[in-house]
């Protein structure tokens, strides 16, 4: 008979509480009592737990938020080294629990390897709209701690100020603290009592983090990992009735898979976006219908991708005449969709011309999505024989680059260096060679 593994996470973990292996009993009771599951354990029962026996199912619960509450950050089933619930058990919990297990492991660079090598995967479980909303708005935290819309507040701020960090210098840079936020301070808001309504603010900020951090993740080429960032943001915007930041999740998660190649997959997530936003504004339905549209020519569906352009630009003249102030899908946007459309339909001329209108109205902000649309303009100027174009618009890619951390920026940077390398002879392609090797030094 197999002898029993001593639990020494549990034990490193009660080591740091100062308590006593009576008084660990003594809390864990009293969180039994107040969720009304009276629990009468001792020493000996922490001892054996140590020791490598498992507590009961139903008492795990009460172990984690006992060291939770005593060190005043979350604890984790795994980190207790327990068993993660049984799915359905506390949906709150398995939801904000992996919420800190997947920003841990980003943040602790030791993992970025393992992170790495997960894998895009187009069998990945993509919740339903009628599957996560309001699935948490009724567990009871049992907590003191209490959050107002101040938290709220604070933590779309932070969003706002983490995605212009990613915008100007790449999801390198600003992942981590994404990360690391989402773990020290959104997941305990996540867990502390709050009325109604700021619950469901602080879950549609927490959803729109994860988004963003998700995104990030994409433009570092972890893509697996961003799947995983989807999901949560998905779980977390139905709970919210945030129907807005699931819809946009779905639709980031197409573009993710049009990029990648796997073209049936965006059309389907992009499909998916467009119907669970029934009451969706103009600038929405422009920002949903031009991603069918990429998706439909990548899958080489004509027919539907130009009805969807034609649907993206009556729905942005509306916006736009509504407001002139360009909102996140924004003209630029638009015309790199239909850029992107021409091109999978085959009019590569057309599709220069469009992503070079995009690139004029592209605000000068954005500088890691610029380095990347001019630098896949670059290539189709290539494609066409405009050489000196080209290489024009790469000197342009690599007045940013040197700014930007990123791994989609990175591998434009490659390609340009493979594409380049059999026209040497080019003065003008010799000098953007040797540009580029002393940007790359």
């Amino acid at each position: 008979m197999a002898m029993k593994e001593p639990n020494l996470n549990l034990a490193r973990l009660l080591d740091e509480t100062g308590w006593s292996e009576t008084r660990f009993a003594r809390e864990v009771n009293r969180l039994g009592t107040e969720a009304g599951k009276p629990l009468k354990y001792g020493q000996p029962a922490v001892s054996n737990w140590l020791a490598g026996t498992m507590p009961h199912a139903k008492v795990r619960a009460f172990i984690v938020e006992a060291l939770s509450r005593k060190l005043g950050r979350p604890v984790t089933h795994a980190e207790a080294g327990l068993p993660a619930p049984a799915p359905g058990t506390s949906t709150q919990a398995d939801t904000v629990e992996g919420l800190i297990e997947l920003g841990r492991q980003d943040m602790d660079p030791s993992r970025r390897g393992v992170l790495g090598a997960a894998l895009f995967s187009v069998a990945l479980t993509v919740p339903n709209w009628p599957d996560v909303v309001g699935r948490m708005e009724a567990v009871q935290t049992g907590r003191s701690r209490r959050i107002g819309w101040a938290e709220v507040d604070a933590v779309t701020a932070m969003t706002e100020k983490v995605s212009e960090l990613d915008d100007m210098f790449g999801g390198r840079y600003a992942r981590p603290m994404a990360a690391a936020f989402l773990v020290n301070t959104v997941a305990p808001h996540l867990r502390a009592d709050a009325p109604g309504d700021v619950r469901k603010g602080m879950l549609s900020a927490a959803s729109d983090l994860l988004y963003l951090t998700g995104y990030m993740a994409v433009d570092e080429g972890l893509h697996g990992l961003a799947q995983r960032y989807y999901v949560k943001a998905l779980e977390l915007a139905g709970a919210a009735d945030d129907h807005l930041t699931y819809c946009t999740t779905l639709r980031g998660m197409s573009v993710q898979a049009v990029d990648l190649g796997q073209s049936a997959h965006a059309l389907r997530l992009a499909n998916a976006a467009a119907a669970a936003s029934p009451n969706a504004g103009p600038r929405m339905r422009a920002f949903l219908a031009g991603q069918q549209a990429h998706a439909y020519a990548a899958t080489g569906d004509r027919h539907n991708a130009l009805q969807s352009v034609r649907q993206a630009e009556m729905a942005m003249d509306k916006a736009e005449s509504r407001a002139k102030a360009f909102g996140s899908y924004d003209p630029s946007s638009l015309a790199y969709h239909v850029a992107q459309v021409q091109y999978g339909l085959g009019d590569r001329a057309g599709a220069v011309k469009n992503l070079e209108l995009s690139s004029k109205l592209r605000h000068g902000v954005y500088r890691r999505t610029r380095v990347r649309y001019d630098a896949l303009l670059a290539e189709w100027q290539f494609e066409l024989g405009h050489l000196e174009a080209a290489c024009a618009t790469w000197n342009r890619v690599l007045d940013d680059y040197p700014l930007v951390q990123s791994g989609r920026a990175d591998e434009r940077i490659r390609a340009m260096r493979s594409l380049i390398r059999p026209h040497l002879r080019n003065g003008h392609v010799r000098e953007l060679h040797d540009r580029v090797q002393a940007v790359a030094a």
